[in-house]
């Protein structure tokens, strides 16, 4: 096995970093270079995986041939095989010349297939013929036609999953897999983030002719600490904001924050399914209580604002301050004031969670049986109601049209309120 500089590899290629992950990673990209294996590069989105098919190609004796990087998740499913394998001209709408794929343009090159997951079905098909034969038709013909290409893979998925679930083919992914290399993501690379953050930032003080930022000791810890679901792009991002935006050069940890988006936790959570019979029915008993003490208080309070304004004893503004909060719309037309009261919001107590202090408030007060005071209140409403029709009509020389106007209800809902109360005009 031939001797591999990796540190002389790493200048040459614009590669950051000491990880072993990484190192080892790079070992195998200069390992399977000088063959004309197929090798499948995983990695998540941002990590770099290009830069690994950039090793692979120039340390190739390909590497006086054509590299093209195409990106297969950016290309539309209905030009993809164009775009690769060429067509012939009135082959499809559009179609006005003849066109060479990829595939012919680099012969004798390299080809680097990002998002190799995202190839559709029929696609892969094609591409399987090319791995194994070197063969492949273009679109709208029938003539077979040979090329010389190596083929590196890259994806962000789990094939094997896809796989499984229909959207790979299971003999393309052995034959893309020959060679696996695995690019770790950033959050394994332990101090390597530090080191990109200072690369980053004194490329971005060059191009922005700006004096490069620097992290105090408490910064360096929280950027150590942040997971970097984008890797390797999202962290450069992050260096650029800051360099462009911020006066003071010397970021601390609370500066940091600020340009590190609210990480979400990976971890399982733990749920509790199954709950004993005394867990539900203590549960059910407590969300109980405190709806029907919600309810018990709301009602109070509509039954002393029915009492103010039977009895008139405050004037509309008071009762709007005062009880405005029940109901919906409050209306003042032609000197009267109308309400229109909301809908029974008690359904959501069931989504309040409820102290244990809370319920022994609520086992200490008990549940009181009501209902014989709101029968009783029930009936001395409805005497008020009909005295105060009595007193509409007499106002009004027994004119029903008036006498309703004047109770503010219309004069159909009086007639059957004198239907109700078998009150003669």
């Amino acid at each position: 096995m031939r001797n591999i500089d990796i540190q002389s590899i790493k200048q040459r290629f614009g590669i950051i970093g000491n990880s072993p992950l990484l190192n080892h990673a790079i070992q195998v990209a200069a390992q399977v270079a000088p063959t004309e294996m197929t090798v499948l590069i995983t990695g998540e989105s941002g990590s770099g995986k290009e830069s690994f098919s950039k090793i692979i190609h120039h340390m190739s004796p390909r590497k006086h041939g054509q590299f093209i990087a195409i990106n297969c998740g950016a290309i539309p499913e209905g030009t993809i095989d164009s775009e690769l394998f060429g067509h012939e001209k009135g082959s499809f709408t559009g179609a006005t010349e003849t066109r060479k794929g990829y595939f012919e343009v680099t012969d004798g090159g390299t080809i680097f297939l990002d998002e190799i997951g995202e190839m559709p079905l029929s696609t892969q098909a094609r591409l399987l013929r090319v791995l194994e034969n070197g063969e492949f038709i273009k679109v709208g013909s029938s003539k077979v036609q040979k090329t010389d290409v190596r083929v590196v893979a890259a994806t962000n998925v789990n094939l094997m999953n896809a796989v499984e679930k229909g959207r790979f083919r299971e003999d393309l992914y052995y034959r893309l897999n020959t060679v696996p290399i695995t690019v770790p993501p950033l959050r394994e690379r332990g101090d390597d983030i530090y080191l990109l953050f200072r690369k980053f930032a004194s490329d971005f003080s060059e191009k922005y002719k700006v004096k490069p930022i620097t992290l105090t000791h408490d910064a360096v810890q929280e950027l150590l600490a942040f997971r970097f679901p984008g890797n390797i792009r999202q962290l450069k991002n992050i260096v650029e904001q800051i360099s462009v935006l911020e006066y003071d050069r010397d970021i601390d940890g609370t500066k940091l924050r600020h340009y590190l988006p609210r990480q979400q936790s990976n971890l399982p959570a733990l749920l509790h399914k199954e709950a004993t019979t005394s867990e539900q029915s203590f549960s059910e008993r407590d969300i109980l209580y405190k709806v029907l003490f919600d309810m018990r208080r709301d009602v109070s309070e509509l039954k002393k604002l029915v009492f103010d304004i039977m009895t008139n004893q405050h004037n509309d503004q008071d009762l709007i301050k005062e009880h405005g909060h029940l109901f919906d719309n409050i209306e003042t037309i032609n000197g009267r004031t109308t309400y229109q009261q909301q809908e029974p919001k008690h359904s959501e107590a069931f989504y309040l969670p409820v102290k244990q202090s809370q319920m022994q408030d609520y086992e200490d007060q008990k549940v009181e049986d009501i209902t014989h005071e709101t029968e009783e209140e029930s009936l001395s409403l409805e005497d008020k109601e009909k005295e105060l029709i009595l007193k509409a009509l007499k106002k009004h020389n027994n004119k029903r049209k008036y006498a309703a106007q004047d109770l503010g209800i219309s004069e159909r809902t009086l007639y059957r309120k004198l239907k109700q109360y078998d009150i003669e005009d």
